[in-house]
């Protein structure tokens, strides 16, 4: 894209900040990613953008994008192939989904002051509840 932090087109979609959310830079960019592979525009086989173009596409440090790149790896989202690129993978998408839930849940919890273990109480309470 020509103007430096407006986004990054990629499979069909354009990857892009928000500056007025309060969510992070980092998990905006993960999320997206990690929506499009779920919903299916972002397919097997797809080739990322490399990370300093997306860095500079996006607005972020290059630092911030390989940490997306390397975390969305570590799920197996997306996988790594040298000097070849970073490609979508056909992910374990209920782990995914499970993934995110738990993040986001963890957010919540944290951003209004809950400690791990009273995070951890609660979710037990709710697993109780199921059967």
């Amino acid at each position: 894209m020509s103007e430096a932090g407006s986004g990054s087109r990629v499979g069909g979609i354009v990857l892009a900040l928000d500056p007025d959310s309060t969510e992070p830079p980092f998990r905006q960019l993960k999320g997206q990613i990690v929506e499009a592979i779920r919903r299916g525009t972002l397919t097997p086989g797809t080739r990322m953008p490399a990370i300093r173009t997306l860095a500079t596409d996006v607005g972020v440090a290059a630092r911030t994008a390989a940490k997306v790149y390397s975390e969305l790896e570590e799920a197996g989202m997306l996988e790594g192939r040298g000097r070849s690129g970073t490609f979508v993978t056909a992910p374990d998408l209920t782990s995914a989904v499970l993934t995110r839930a738990a993040e986001e849940f963890a957010e919540r919890a944290s951003g209004s002051g809950f400690t791990l273990d009273e995070a951890l109480a609660a979710v037990r309470v709710a697993y109780s509840h199921l059967d």
